[in-house]
């Protein structure tokens, strides 16, 4: 059953901008998912929505709706270099190696990993696809075998 706003008169299909609190905290506690990806759209390229978002987040009674648009909020403010750092991170925990095993294994040294993972240098996207290839070789190794064997 779609998202209705009760006591306003602004409906789901305006601009988020035409729904004031009553309708984002509505949005936040009764919506689904296309009712937040509309929300989110909006907060993020409208500082005075964001305001008002604020407040109705702080209403909300869904804890798990308001961390779930916060995250993706928080998404959407980070550049790409940020985004690169973090999926290197999440890539190199994915391996479960040390840096010097990891840094071997693609051919570097660990204190180049390491300026890799701190965001002190942004490597190539090379790197990057190898580091989550080998996180997916390590992560699923009996899988591999599996296939191996098929």
């Amino acid at each position: 059953m779609p998202l209705r706003f009760r006591n306003i008169d602004a409906t789901p299909d305006d601009p988020v901008g035409a729904w004031g609190f009553e309708g984002m905290l509505a949005a936040i506690d009764r919506g689904y998912a296309v009712d937040w990806r509309k929300l989110i759209e909006a907060v993020a390229d409208d500082p005075e929505l964001r305001v008002l978002y604020e407040d109705a987040r702080a209403a909300a009674e869904s804890e798990a709706t308001v961390a779930l648009l916060d995250a993706a909020l928080a998404a959407r403010a980070r550049s790409p270099e940020e985004e690169a750092r973090d999926r290197l991170r999440a890539a190199f925990r994915g391996t479960r190696l040390t840096q010097a095993q990891l840094a071997a294994r693609l051919g570097t040294s660990r204190p180049r990993l390491t300026s890799y993972l701190s965001g002190a240098v942004t490597p190539s996207m090379d790197v990057l696809v190898a580091i989550e290839a080998i996180a997916r070789e390590r992560q699923a190794p009996s899988l591999a075998a599996h296939l191996e064997l098929v």
